[in-house]
């Protein structure tokens, strides 16, 4: 169950609701979001909501059978939508493309990756500053200044950026350079970290994990949200299975699920989703096509020479006529 407070609710209203709810053998946790109050009330005893609707301090009750109260469908009906602070809208019939390199390489990448952008109308640029590499002799990012760099470009040209966040050290220095924090696939169960972007102001995009099911991802969410982020974009980019012909299994069930199940906008990676170049533009189509609310894709001005996913990496011819494509299936759905 939760119950979502007025904003203005006393402290002696609160103790009130608080103590009403322990009589019933229900915890009551609180989460402070940005803009609302809510009461995450777990517990198994049968409760008539109407003894707590009239209780001062109550705005509204919603039952919620999903263990997952915050990010759960059942309780907003209309999908959450995302601002960022160029103005770009995510969610909710607003799609969104968010393109870049794998990893920041140089300021000459940027300038010709930013120009590409802006010459396409997209408005968020992708690029890895600290990356997880499998091997430790691979290039791993360029760090904060790369991070400097990566903003002052973008900032210029009045584009977001999205990057990754591995650690929690990381958070506070990243900060003022960052639009959107990223979470990869291999940090998707971290759970201190995402407890630690759960208490910053910044919209964060969560990858589901290598071998993640969709409840673990909608279970991560929750951990951001109930410390009171609630600007939170879910991201699909494929599992690890079996088959060995492409880099991950991108599972396109997984949106209209996720669509299903939660308010929260939903991404697809099909970069990483397939991780080969030829085949990247279809799983990006088909993902909007499923209903995607965006997609995420690497590029760069010569993919062959990237220093990472050079084999999943658009160049910015195919890049162009990828985007040509998706903004023909937008006008076409909205």
């Amino acid at each position: 169950m939760i119950i979502q407070l007025t904003n203005n609710i006393s402290s002696n209203a609160l103790h009130v609701l608080e103590k009403k709810l322990n009589d019933y053998a229900y915890k009551a946790n609180l989460v402070n979001t940005k803009s609302e109050k809510y009461l995450v009330c777990i517990g198994k005893t049968p409760i008539d909501i109407r003894v707590f609707g009239v209780l001062e301090g109550v705005d509204d009750i919603f039952r919620i059978k999903d263990d997952y109260k915050l990010v759960s469908r059942q309780w907003k009906l209309n999908h959450s939508v995302i601002t960022l602070n160029n103005g770009a809208k995510i969610g909710n019939g607003h799609f969104q493309i968010m393109a870049g390199p794998c990893s920041i390489e140089s300021e000459s990448q940027i300038e010709s990756i930013v120009q590409h952008l802006v010459e396409n109308n997209v408005k968020i640029m992708r690029g890895g500053v600290f990356k997880p590499r499998t091997s430790p002799y691979s290039f791993r990012g360029l760090g904060i200044e790369g991070l400097k760099l990566f903003y002052a470009h973008c900032k210029a040209n009045n584009i977001a950026i999205i990057t990754e966040v591995m650690e929690m050290a990381q958070i506070e220095e990243m900060f003022p350079f960052v639009d959107i924090f990223q979470v990869g696939a291999r940090n998707s169960q971290n759970y201190n970290l995402l407890e630690a972007l759960g208490e910053i102001d910044k919209p964060i995009l969560l990858k589901r994990g290598i071998s993640g099911t969709i409840e673990d991802l909608l279970y991560s969410a929750e951990y951001i949200f109930s410390k009171g982020n609630e600007q939170l974009m879910l991201c699909e980019r494929g599992i690890r299975t079996y088959e060995t012909a492409y880099r991950n299994t991108f599972d396109i069930n997984a949106i209209v699920m996720l669509k299903d199940k939660t308010h929260l906008p939903v991404i697809a990676d099909p970069s990483h989703g397939i991780g080969i170049r030829k085949y990247v533009p279809q799983i990006a189509l088909a993902s909007k096509i499923a209903g995607a609310d965006g997609v995420i894709f690497e590029i760069h001005p010569r993919p062959e020479e990237a220093k990472s996913d050079a084999q999943q990496t658009l160049s910015f011819a195919e890049s162009e006529n990828l985007i040509l494509k998706l903004n023909k299936l937008i006008i076409n759905q909205y």
